[in-house]
């Protein structure tokens, strides 16, 4: 994988991470708790391979060019 591509990835993770967010704030009360669950199941996963998009590009570009 090259850094751009990780870049990019971690770019379009860390937007989907901050869609999901919105999206939690922005449920009312009278949400169904399914909804609720479904959406923060999906943050949980976001937030995974944000993580480890983000380390293994960090880890990438610790690397000395040989």
């Amino acid at each position: 994988m090259t850094v751009r591509f990780l870049a990019q990835e971690l770019y379009r993770l860390t937007q989907k991470v901050e869609d999901l967010e919105a999206a939690l704030s922005a449920l009312g009360e009278g949400t169904p708790l399914q909804e609720r669950a479904r959406l923060e199941a999906e943050l949980l996963q976001a937030r995974k391979e944000r993580d480890h998009f983000r380390t293994v590009l960090e880890a990438k570009k610790d690397k000395p060019l040989v």
